[in-house]
Formats: C-alpha cells, structure tokens, sequence
C-alpha cells in the first residue's frame, strides 16, 4: 500500500515537473522573439503615392509595435498555447492514474487479495467449557451444566418486529436485546447472545416457529454450577460472563471474547487461566453485507483443565455451618447469636496446605451466574456486615493475647523474661510510677507468676513489664528490638497465598507512628505506653487470621510455610500436569530452647486451664495433645473480639487452627469452643470418620441490632 502511494507520488511530481519544464520553453521562445526585426513593405507598395519630395522620403514604419511578434498578437495565437497547457495537464492526471493503477494492479496485488479473503472469510469463536474444581479427595466443588443459549444474526437487531416477538417471549426489554445483538465485540459476523441459561420452553417455541424469528438460534453452553452453596465461597469465588469493558482489561495473553465465563474472585480468579480451556473456531465465508453463507471449517472448544484444592470438603463444612450457627442461629438472622461477624482457618502445619477457610457473612456464588439480581446485588454491597469480604485473609484485627507467644519469645532473647524469674500481679500495673495504671484482664490479680504462668494464664502484668524493659533499654537492644523480633514471624506481611485482597496487617514502629501522626506532632512520639499495648496485640497491631495460623505454624514446626490452596492440576484427559511444591518461606532465628519454653507454655494452656481442657476433652480430644492460645481484642466502640489459636499433636504438628469471632466476647468463652469444634471435625476427616457435606447458606439480609454479653476481657 505505501509502495502505492510512492508510486502516485512520483507520478504527479513527474507530471507537475513536465508542465514547469513546458512553459520554461515556450517562455523562452518568446524571448528569443522579442529583440528580432521582420522586413515590412514600403507605403509605396500598398498602391498609395507619397507627396514627399524623394530626397526626404524614408522608410515608414508599421502601426504595430515592432518588438511584438505578429503570431502572438493574434487571438489564434493564445488559444493554441492554452490547449497547448491544457494537454500538459491532461496527460499529467492521466499519467498519474496510470500510474497509480500500475502499483495497485501490479506491485500491491498479493496485498489486496489477502485482504480481500480476510473480509470474505471470518472466524467466529466459542466458548470452552470450564474446568471443574474439586477438593483434595475428589468432591466437586464447582461443576458445569448444560444450558440452552438464545442467538442471534448481527442484522437481527435491524428487525423491529423480530426483537419484539424475542422481548416478549423471553421476558427481557426490547432495547436490552437489541443492545445485546449490536454488541460487536465478538466479531462482526458473530452470532450474539441474547439471553443465557434459557427456558427449555422459550427455545421449543423459536424452533417451532422458526419464520417469526428469522437469524434466531440456540446452542447448548455450559454455566457453571456451585452445588454447595455458600460452601467456602470466598474461597471459591465466583465465574460470571464476561462484558467488553472485561475484555478491553484482559492481562496480556489472555484471550476473550463475548460469551466467555471468566473467574472474578477466590479460585475462579487465581487459576482462571488454567481452568478457561481453548476456543472453539468456526471458519465461514460471508457475503458484501456480512451474511454467512458458507460453514468452511469447523474445531470443537478444548474444556480447561480440572483444580484440584488442598481444602477437605467435610471440615469446610464444618466450619461454614459453625460460623453460621454461632453468630446467626435464628432463620439466619445476624445478631441473634454471638458475634456480628467471623473467620476461621484450619492448615497443615507441616506443608502450608488449607484445609478448610471460613467467613461469615458469606455469600452464594450461584447468584453470579448469568448476572447477578439487582435486589440480591444491593444485600452483598451491606456496607455493615460485608458479606463480600474474606475475613480471614482481609479483615484486620489487634492480635490480642495470641501475640503473648511472640513478644514473649522476644523478652527471652534479649533477657527480660527467664524460667527463674517471678511477677507478681495484682491486677494493676503502673512501672512508670506515672499515676497512669493499667489493668490486668482480671483485675483481681493473678499472684506471683512465672513466666510460664505469664502465658498459661495470660498475664498482662507480666507482659507489661517486659514491655517497660524494651522501652527503657531502647538506647541498648534498639527502638525497634521487639517489632524486628515479631515480624520474624513476618507479621506485617503478605503470606502469599493465591487469592487476591490479602491484608499485610501491622506491626507499629516509632518511624510509623511518626507518619501517621505528622499532621498531629503532639501525638507523633513513641510513649511507653505505646509499647505496653503492643506487647499484648493491642494499641496499633492489626493482623488477620490467616498470618495467626501461619505464625503459629512455626512455633510448632520451626518454618514458616507458604499458604497454600492448590494441590494440582489435570487436564482434559485426567492426567495430572501440575502439582504444588511445599515451600517454606522463612525459618524464624529462635534459640532453641527459649523456643521449647514458650511451646511448653501454650501446652499449659490447653492441659492447666480447666475450662479449656473440658471443651476438647467434651469433643474427645485428650488435651495433652494440644498446644493452644486465647486471646481477647478490644476495639473502640465495639464488644470484645473472641481468638484462639491452636496446633495438634503437640509432639508431632500435623494441624494448626485460627478462628477469630468480631464481638464475640473472651477467647476463652467464645474462642476455645469454636476451635476445639473445628480441631475434632478436622482429626474426624482426616480419619475417615466424618464425611458429611452439605450446602450452605448464603447471607440473607436479615439482621438485627446485635446486643452482647460482654463483661470485661476474659482471656
């Protein structure tokens, strides 16, 4: 094309250059006349006498001017050099065309004609099946179904009558289904979707009266199907049909087009790319106006590969259904339990694996498919409860006393704790002799204490002064000495695990407060109080349940595991192509045997608290096999926040759990059941003995204003 252009390009310069080289010559022939004298004929000649005497006659001169040539004086004279100009010019455009029909014609006739077979041939694609999501024992998660799609002709949309009789039948506005089939962004020769997931009836009746409706057909599509319900929603996600605005935002080499189901969140979104599988193509000839008239080829869509999740569907169960019994046990209602709101998460200690990830309010993934209803929408957008939101990789909470293993670890590497060391506890504490008491969480005291007995009983008096001491030996250890120990166990950032929205979390330093409060110098210095409250998981410290579950991870076994969902992949014909790696992301520098002490302390926890031994030995669960941790997060404006962490066996980690409920009340009251629950429902899994999966509600939208019970922290 451009090898065309240059071509008309020379041409009309050639022509241009032949007309300036014309009248360069004919200006110069006139100039060659301009100083030249013809001969005239005398007066005498022309028949007339002179009176002149003959002495004086002379030669007459002519009454034209004798420079001017007669020839270009004449009215003849002009007109020929005119025509003279104008033929020039004629056989310059003419030359021009020529030319022109030469480099088309000639040098871009292989260009054309590609182009010409592109517009007559078109490849029109559709969509592949999904691949199906399963857990790590083979139970379908989510699963495809057949549906019957409505298609139609782009030049449907031009027939007022046939858009219509299809708005009347399948019960969509008119303008809808018009917008729907000029919807181009699949190919212009596309058959577009007008309504997905249709009714078989709808379909018969098309068929049956195929001259009402003209350049309307159907196909079988598959959608997809969550056969559980809310069963771990957030860690599926949800897959809806893509729009344009998806496709125009498609991540390089990802192919889409109009009618593809995409993966929006959880699972769905991580693994999108394995689980779309391949387009089918169907190469057809079409006429001048975009008609097909002609099938050419045709290949059927590849499904996409099969994920298989490390989640056990039966402890999913469990904790889905125990989240929802504790928090909203009334017909769903939320307020008519204890909590507004809850996460829980059960992991292999050993390889990182996810066994089961809970949040409530959760949601049924089910509504997304083939777009979501306005009314429904509006009830998972509640800017209250949020049920959208996974709170066990996305909410973000003090840590409360679960932290007490790590700042206690801390305390024994820089020496402000040891085994031989006492405190005693009153139930107030003031070691700056400021006036400004702080209390225990039982504020009749707990007595002396060692520092195993700071743990086993939560002790705020003990963590305390061993936050005093970090404050006041910050010129010695550093400003920073126990946040730099506590993010060894990498609070403060992404565990890494696939699902998109993860929380970082917090763990506050001098140099941070003095950020956040630049505005406000006053507020800006780091107090010792500061300290006091982190030491405890309060004040500024946010962490999720997940980076809870992680850390305690690494206490039982030393490493800290990259979380993880999948287990593998396997393709169209089953086999598998992909499996996932345990990876282990930091192996925290602890000295061993302070290690053994805070592990025998979360052991006391379980074996010397009465009423924590009860709830595990009630699920039959000898509580000498278990290491574990309450905790009880105060929130301005709010009731307390119930944790628990635990790992089991305690001499062999195999599990590691973390369930926090938002309000919920002391972690010992709240926390300690709900944990002890989810450990027996995860031993019962694991040995065959509990198989039960069932589906799950999503959130309703009832709710009622949520009243607690809380008398103080109960840790």
């Amino acid at each position: 094309m451009i090898g065309a252009f240059i071509a008309a390009a020379i041409a009309f310069v050639a022509a241009l250059i032949l007309v300036v080289v014309f009248f360069a010559v004919r200006s110069k022939h006139t100039s060659d006349q301009v100083g030249s004298k013809k001969p005239i004929n005398a007066i005498d000649t022309l028949g007339v006498n002179s009176s002149l005497p003959e002495h004086s006659q002379i030669s007459a001169k002519p009454s034209v001017t004798e420079n001017t040539p007669l020839s270009q004086s004449t009215p003849a004279g002009n007109l020929k050099s005119r025509f003279a100009a104008m033929g020039v010019l004629v056989a310059a455009i003419f030359g021009t065309l020529s030319a022109k029909l030469w480099s088309m014609q000639i040098m871009e006739a292989s260009a054309y004609e590609a182009e010409s077979e592109e517009n007559r041939y078109t490849t029109v694609f559709k969509p592949a099946p999904r691949g199906l999501i399963f857990d790590a024992d083979g139970v379908p998660l989510v699963e495809n179904r057949v549906a019957l799609t409505v298609l139609a002709d782009p030049d449907v949309a031009d027939s007022r009558t046939v858009v219509q009789r299809l708005s009347a039948l399948l019960g969509v506005p008119h303008n809808v289904i018009r917008q729907r089939i000029q919807d181009a962004s699949s190919g212009a020769q596309s058959q577009r979707v007008v309504v997905s997931d249709a009714r078989m009836r709808d379909v018969a009746f098309i068929a049956e009266h195929a001259d009402a409706f003209p350049g309307v057909t159907h196909e079988e599509r598959t959608i997809r199907v969550y056969p559980y319900g809310a069963l771990a929603a957030h860690v599926l996600g949800y897959a809806s049909t893509v729009t344009a605005e998806d496709i125009e935002k498609a991540r390089e080499g990802r192919a889409l087009e109009l009618g593809d189901v995409v993966g929006q969140s959880g699972v769905e979104m991580a693994y999108d790319d394995l689980l779309a599988g391949d387009h089918g193509q169907r190469k057809v000839m079409a006429d001048a106006n975009g008609n097909i008239v002609q099938l050419i080829s045709e290949t059927q869509a590849t499904k996409g590969s099969d994920i298989y999740l490390t989640i056990k569907a039966p402890i999913q169960y469990v904790c889905d259904t125990a989240l929802a019994k504790l928090i909203a046990p009334d017909n769903a209602t939320l307020g008519t339990g204890t909590g507004t709101a809850g996460a829980a998460v059960v992991m292999n200690a050993k390889d990182g694996a996810i066994l089961a990830m809970a949040s409530y309010p959760t949601y049924s993934p089910t509504t997304f498919v083939g777009g979501i209803n306005e009314d429904i929408w509006s009830i998972y957008r509640d800017d209250e409860h949020h049920p959208m939101v996974n709170r066990a990789i996305q909410g973000l909470y003090p840590a409360a006393s679960t932290y007490k293993a790590f700042t206690g670890l801390a305390a024994l590497e820089y020496g402000f704790a040891d085994t031989s060391r006492t405190w005693s506890c009153s139930g107030e504490w003031d070691g700056w002799d400021t006036g400004d008491i702080q209390k225990c969480w039982k504020h009749s005291g707990h007595g002396t204490l060692d520092f195993r007995g700071g743990i086993v009983n939560s002790c705020d008096v003990v963590f305390y002064d061993i936050a005093y001491h970090f404050f006041e030996n910050r010129g010695s250890v550093g400003e920073t000495a126990m946040q730099d120990f506590i993010k060894r166990y990498r609070f403060g950032e992404l565990t890494g695990i696939e699902l998109s929205g993860e929380e970082s979390g917090l763990v506050p330093t001098p140099e941070w407060k003095a950020e956040y409060f630049r505005d406000y110098p006053e507020d800006a210095a780091w107090r010792g109080g500061d300290s006091t409250n982190m030491v405890i998981g309060q004040g500024y410290v946010l962490t999720t349940p997940l980076q809870v579950a992680c850390a305690y991870g690494a206490l039982a076994t030393g490493n800290i595991m990259k979380p993880h969902l999948l287990k593998e992949v396997r393709n169209d014909a089953g086999d598998v192509a992909l499996s996932f790696e345990p990876e282990i992301v930091a192996t925290p520098e602890v000295n061993q045997e302070h290690l053994n002490i805070v592990r025998d302390a979360l052991h006391g926890v379980a074996t010397d608290n009465a009423e924590i031994a009860k709830e595990f030995s009630d699920r039959g669960i000898d509580p000498s096999l278990v290491a574990c941790k309450t905790g009880t997060g105060e929130v301005a404006g709010k009731d307390d926040f119930a944790w628990f962490a635990c790992y089991y066996p305690f001499d062999d980690p195999q599990y590691v759990i973390s369930c926090l409920v938002e309000e919920g009340g002391g972690g010992s009251s709240t926390g300690a059941p709900l944990g002890a629950e989810l450990l027996a429902a995860t031993i019962a899994a694991e040995d065959g003995s509990l198989t039960t999966v069932n589906a799950v509600q999503g959130y309703t939208g009832r709710w009622i204003e949520y009243v607690g019970e809380d008398s103080g922290r109960t840790d």
